[in-house]
């Protein structure tokens, strides 16, 4: 009795293990700080249970990120990641592909392949707006590019950034800055900007105003 009654036991125990593994989705965290990339610089792919609170616990977890919890009239929401706590104008926000949700990290339901963006953000104090986020992406090299690869006989690597609101619609960074490393950068026009060879450092936009972009090789 028992041994049927452990195995049973163990059935269950699997069970619950196969149900929880299916239930995670497999999704990309980021965390900007206020200063500084907190976790997750070149867009790294998490199992995380279900919500955007849930892919900032295992960013959390997989970083040794400090975060807090406090509870207000609406429910639960973040009030501080690594050394700043929400503060006046400025506090913590989250977006997911680039949009965001109008409710609660914990009542928003992430999908396979789902972007989640977790950012300080100083607000408009007239609009109460967050700042633009900017997403940076390898862009293709135009006629001119490659005609000026074959003018110099050295490689092109082409960039594009965009900035997006707070719905997600997106526009060219103007005036983006891409860092290559820690000591080389280009100015963009349009948010576009070609570099030479850069032997695996990573680039990244900045622009003034904004969150800090993602991070390529």
């Amino acid at each position: 009795m028992r041994k049927r009654v452990f195995i049973i036991f163990s059935v269950a125990i699997l069970a619950t293990v196969f149900v929880s593994a299916a239930a995670a989705v497999t999704v990309s965290v980021r965390v900007e700080g206020k200063t500084r990339t907190l976790f997750g610089a070149t867009d790294p792919q998490l199992q995380v249970t279900s919500t955007a609170l849930d892919a900032l616990v295992a960013a959390a977890s997989a970083g040794e990120v400090y975060y807090h919890l406090a509870t207000g009239s609406f429910g639960s929401y973040v009030d501080q990641i690594g050394l700043y706590p929400a503060l006046g104008s400025g506090g913590w926000m989250f977006k997911v592909n680039g949009v965001l949700p109008p409710v609660g990290a914990d009542k928003v339901a992430l999908e396979n392949g789902d972007r989640v963006l977790w950012y300080w953000a100083d607000f408009d104090p007239v609009t109460f707006a967050g700042p633009k986020t900017l997403q940076l992406a390898p862009s293709k090299l135009t006629r001119a590019d490659r005609a000026l690869e074959k003018r110099t006989h050295a490689k092109l690597y082409c960039y594009a950034a965009v900035a997006q609101d707070d719905k997600g619609v997106s526009t060219p960074a103007k005036g983006a800055v891409l860092h290559v490393g820690s000591k080389r950068a280009a100015k963009t026009g349009q948010g576009r900007a070609c570099i030479g060879p850069h032997h695996g450092l990573l680039v990244q936009a900045t622009l003034v105003g904004a969150v800090r972009s993602n991070k390529l090789v």
